[in-house]
């Protein structure tokens, strides 16, 4: 049996060993409750401070700002409910093109009557119209709740969160960024930006899955998300998730320590897999902005519409070759895409190949060369 190749890892990613050699000491020895006073619980508060402090650091941020999760879309809800609850919002700009975590909240909230939503335009090449965004802020003096992806999960386009927290200061709105895409892959500089909330999941830069981060812009007082228990700052109760907290510090920190490096050779890759596309495959295509303002990990490509490319993801699984169609968060749904639905692209068979430190050239040329018998 041919070994596996993986491109899909804007789904998830594979543990980095160091990550999970710093992890597994909490697995036996350190076992204690965090929440116990004697010497096995103190270890792991400890320990848990520790991996706090490490994250502020890389994303500039103050410790009491940073708040564990499960994952990004628990933060990205609790941002999103925040906003509506505590902080007074009545209404939300966001986009067509969102994950899903952002777009089933935010339709449930305007469902119940809590707030309208009103979804900003997007350009032809994929990014949203930040000039779209300012003329609806300044039509309304409604507290409005912003909430938009710095980088888009399926089409891999970055927006300008810098400018967007600057029009949310300017119309005294509330700004939720949903980073998750980001964190672990590109330096970000929390006091540089005017943001009230940012998102992101260990899992997506080699890290173990189940672990998140919330941050809370130290301006916000928002009440406890979960309730029953002091944990995190009284914010989060339930026993903390120890090993990833820890995992999740790890892999922040190796990320950053190796960015430069492991950017530009992850950027190789994916343009040594767009010019051998182009070279082999006619009438191939590519969404959003590839060369332009994009995410070096991903590739959306669209293929010819035929029978067969209908089949190119079962396919390319039959070879050992990992893809998929856009978003992993559907639980294996087969149905199409939302984003490339909301930029009307032309009929296409959608496959999205995204990068990590473990993929190599001999990778790519293998998929060429599958690619050349299904398409």
């Amino acid at each position: 049996m041919a070994a596996r190749i993986y491109f899909d890892n804007a789904a998830t990613t594979p543990i980095d060993p160091k990550v999970f050699e710093a992890m597994t000491p909490y697995f036996t020895e350190h076992f204690g409750n965090p929440s116990s006073i004697y010497s096995y619980g103190r270890e792991n508060r400890l320990a848990i401070e520790k991996a706090r402090k490490s994250v502020a650091t890389a994303l500039h941020a103050h410790p009491s700002e940073i708040f564990f999760t499960s994952g990004g879309t628990e933060s990205s809800n609790t941002a999103i409910f925040a906003a509506i609850k505590e902080l007074g919002c009545t209404r939300i700009i966001s986009s067509p093109i969102e994950h899903h975590a952002t777009l089933h909240t935010c339709h449930f909230i305007a469902g119940k009557g809590d707030a309208c939503l009103e979804f900003v335009k997007i350009l032809p090449n994929g990014h949203v119209d930040l000039n779209d965004l300012e003329l609806k802020l300044s039509s309304s003096s409604e507290k409005t709740l912003i909430t938009l992806m710095h980088a888009n999960n399926e089409i891999g386009n970055i927006t300008n969160i810098k400018r967007i927290g600057e029009l949310a200061q300017q119309y005294n709105a509330v700004f939720h960024a949903d980073t998750v895409q980001t964190v672990g892959h590109f330096p970000i500089n929390l006091a540089e930006i005017n943001v009230d909330f940012i998102t992101g999941a260990s899992h997506k830069f080699h890290g173990p899955k189940g672990v998140g981060v919330l941050y809370i812009n130290a301006n916000n007082k928002v009440n406890p998300f979960i309730h029953g228990g002091g944990q995190e700052r009284n914010m989060r109760a339930g026993t903390e998730n120890i090993y990833g907290i820890v995992g999740f510090a790890k892999a922040l920190e190796l990320a950053m320590q190796n960015h430069e490096a492991e950017h530009a050779e992850i950027a190789a890759l994916k343009s040594y897999l767009k010019t051998s596309l182009e070279e082999n495959i006619k009438g191939v295509v590519f969404n959003g902005d590839p060369e332009g303002e994009s995410l070096y990990t991903v590739l959306s490509v669209g293929f010819p519409r035929t029978e067969k490319s209908d089949m190119l993801l079962f396919n390319l699984d039959i070879r050992n070759i990992c893809v998929s169609g856009g978003s992993a968060c559907s639980s294996g749904a087969n149905q199409g895409s939302h984003v490339i639905n909301a930029l009307q692209l032309p009929e296409q068979s959608t496959v999205r190949f995204s990068f990590s430190k473990y993929n190599t050239r001999q990778e790519v040329d293998a998929v060429i060369e599958a690619l050349k018998e299904l398409v």
